[in-house]
């Protein structure tokens, strides 16, 4: 009760402020509420019914502000939050092709932190860790399900706080642990890179890893300098081409490349100095023939047997770089033979061995290196010699998200001469398959994700 008339003993003062305005209306709302009396009776009624009345009404308008001030923030939100679409590669086990999947997600707009900004994304590239983690070989990507991709291109559609160097419309290269094969995505700042005006979105994706991994190998562990000589294992791979490339960059160096003969004029073209059709010929025997001392630098991503090959191959103060394994991988889902076999006939040696070989092996890995400034300056160097024409991604093929199964058969397959680019955007009716049959099957399926608005998914391999 105090509670009330904390409030009741604040208002009555005002009514007695205003005596001459007030009388009649006050007279006048006690007539209707009380009903009729005895001229001689109402003016008690009317002192004992203002109060009150007075009283009440005060609280209900107070009451009112509140409610009005409540309603624009809830108002607001729901201007902001409006969902976001968008179309995802998601890993969803490990296996074969079947286990990548497009997807349609509906989500709210992401709330960037400081430091981040949400990339349109507009090529994606793929790499053979991809194939590796798609069956369960690669550790730093996160359990499935997962969205893939590493590596893409595109435009930035919002900026976080504390991001002065990039700002909304820029056209970028994006770096990710994963989570790039999707329209929108959330990178770092710090892990996004201005294009040249010049470079196409295809070539922006297919910079990043093949490049970076090429060139911090070649100059920054091996040292590359004039008239040496390299081993180029999968030369018309990304990574092949990239180093070959970049070989080009140094006088008088001469590059072995190992390839299927198919693929040897191409990679001629590109700067090869030696082909070597590795599935009909033994290219130690091959290297041997024309340089009996070996090679300088061997780039092996291969491992098992061709790195103890590789190791052999060098010269005294050479260096053998293991870059991968693809050894391992032999069909679309993990053999556990094929692996075996290799980890078997992997290089074991000693120090002291290494010592009198006066032979250097080194490791190398992307995903492991967290230095920014070593991936600020590479890239720069990289966007600078694609500026001067000395490098330039051949595009092997691009693929729309839909096509992810061909896309990745065609890695595994080693059919691919450079990069092998996913584009998120849904495939137009013109560029659908020749099988009428198949691509109306296909359409169906996207019109249907689109019309109910809702998660679906769709099988990315085709019959």
């Amino acid at each position: 009760m105090s509670s009330e008339e904390g409030p009741t003993q604040q208002q009555q003062p005002e009514q007695e402020k205003k005596p001459d305005e007030p009388p009649s209306a006050a007279s006048d709302a006690p007539q209707q509420e009380s009903g009729s009396s005895s001229p001689a009776a109402e003016p008690p009624a009317a002192v004992a019914e203002p109060p009150p009345a007075a009283v009440a009404e005060p609280p209900a308008a107070v009451a009112e502000p509140p409610a009005a001030v409540a309603e624009p923030p809830a108002a607001a939100p729901a201007a902001e939050e409006k969902p976001l679409s968008f179309r995802a590669l998601v890993l969803t086990g490990h296996g074969g092709y079947d286990k990548v999947k497009l997807q349609v997600k509906t989500m709210a707009k992401p709330k960037l932190k400081a430091g981040e900004v949400l990339v349109r994304v507009k090529a994606c590239g793929l790499n053979f860790a991809e194939l590796l983690a798609r069956q369960g070989l690669y550790e730093l990507l996160p359990s499935p399900p997962v969205t893939m991709g590493m590596e893409g291109s595109g435009v930035i559609e919002a900026v976080g706080e504390d991001v002065n160097d990039r700002k909304v419309g820029d056209r970028v290269i994006a770096l990710a642990r994963s989570g790039m094969w999707q329209e929108v995505a959330v990178v770092s700042a710090d892990r996004t890179f201005l294009m040249p005006e010049e470079m196409s979105f295809e070539e922006g994706a297919a910079l990043t890893i093949n490049y970076m991994t090429a060139y911090m190998m070649l100059f920054e562990m091996a040292n590359l300098r004039p008239g040496k000589s390299v081993l180029i294992h999968m030369a018309a791979g990304g990574v092949g081409i990239a180093a070959t490339q970049l070989c080009q960059t140094v006088q008088d160096v001469t590059v072995f490349g190992t390839a299927s003969a198919s693929k040897h004029e191409t990679i001629t073209q590109g700067g090869v100095t030696h082909p070597i059709d590795y599935r009909t010929k033994d290219y130690v025997e091959e290297i041997r023939k024309i340089s009996p001392k070996g090679v300088d630098i061997v780039l092996d991503p291969l491992g098992g047997s061709d790195t103890q090959k590789g190791y052999s191959l060098l010269k005294p103060l050479g260096m053998i770089i293991v870059f991968g394994a693809a050894n391992c991988v032999t069909g679309q889902r993990k053999n556990l033979l094929a692996m075996a076999k290799t980890w078997y006939n992997q290089l074991s040696l000693n120090t002291m061995k290494l010592m009198q070989s006066n032979k250097a092996v080194s490791g190398f890995h992307l995903g492991y290196i967290t230095d920014e400034q070593l991936f600020g300056r590479t890239m720069s160097t990289l966007l600078e010699l694609y500026k001067q024409g000395k490098i330039k991604p051949r595009i092997d093929s691009s693929y729309h998200f839909e096509e992810v199964t061909e896309a990745m058969k065609r890695m595994h397959e080693r059919q691919n001469i450079g990069k092998v680019i996913l584009l998120p955007e849904p495939k137009k009716e013109e560029e659908k398959p020749k099988s009428n049959a198949e691509a109306g099957e296909n359409v169906g399926k996207n019109d249907a994700a689109i019309s109910e608005k809702k998660e679906e998914e769709v099988e990315a391999e085709k019959d």
